[in-house]
């Protein structure tokens, strides 16, 4: 939808509404994270020793060079000089925990750093084009998928690769294949002057929502 962007002052009482609302949505995710760990740990049998938590999508109230701005990162994380970050790669690739650095660069670009590698590939472009529709099942409504336009990842193909690289899968689907993804060493490297990595991690499992999940938000 083409519209122009809405702007309103941060201090009216809209604006006041709507950082108030940020702060909370920001604290929501948080605890979603959190959550999602300690299960993580408690399947493990393992305590956490240390944590890394980051946001993206989110607005930020800073100073840089003498004035105070509003620094909405879209798709990017804060990477103050020491500050840890989390960056993910695709599900076949090395994730990074990073940390910020000083110098001019990291200045310009306003102390942030990037969430993940960066699509190549759009999710409908690497899937297909499916239509869902609900239909009558042993007397219930259910949703049922029809591909109504083939996307260009082999995702068999694709799930086949993990098992040789000895990642276990759960879930999943061809919008999120690695071939749908920059690598992320490369990306990295176009940072590599305000971004210090610390430990580079091996993928072992990837667990994510499948389509034939229930979505309660959508179905």
């Amino acid at each position: 939808m083409d519209s122009p962007p809405v702007l309103f002052p941060a201090e009216s009482e809209l604006g006041q509404a709507y950082v108030g609302a940020m702060a909370l949505a920001g604290e929501y995710a948080y605890a979603g994270r959190d959550v999602v760990v300690a299960k993580v740990l408690e399947i493990l049998g393992c305590e956490a020793v240390h944590e890394v938590h980051n946001h993206h999508n989110f607005a930020w109230h800073e100073e840089h060079f003498g004035r105070a701005y509003w620094v909405i990162r879209k798709g990017c994380t804060p990477a103050r000089p020491g500050q840890e970050g989390f960056v993910g790669g695709s599900m076949g690739d090395d994730s990074v925990i990073l940390e910020g650095v000083a110098g001019m660069e990291a200045e310009e670009s306003l102390f942030s750093t990037v969430h993940g590698a960066g699509r190549v590939m759009s999710r409908s472009l690497a899937a297909g084009r499916v239509r869902r529709r609900k239909r009558v099942v042993g007397g219930r409504k259910v949703w049922v998928q029809e591909q109504v336009k083939p996307g260009l990842v082999d995702w068999p193909a694709v799930q086949a690769r993990l098992r040789e690289q000895g990642i276990v899968l759960a879930g999943g689907g061809a919008d999120e294949a690695p071939e749908v993804y920059k690598r992320l060493p490369d990306v990295l490297a176009a940072h590599a002057g305000s971004i210090r990595v610390k430990h580079t991690l091996h993928p072992l499992g990837v667990a994510m929502a499948g389509g034939d999940v229930f979505d309660p938000y959508k179905d």
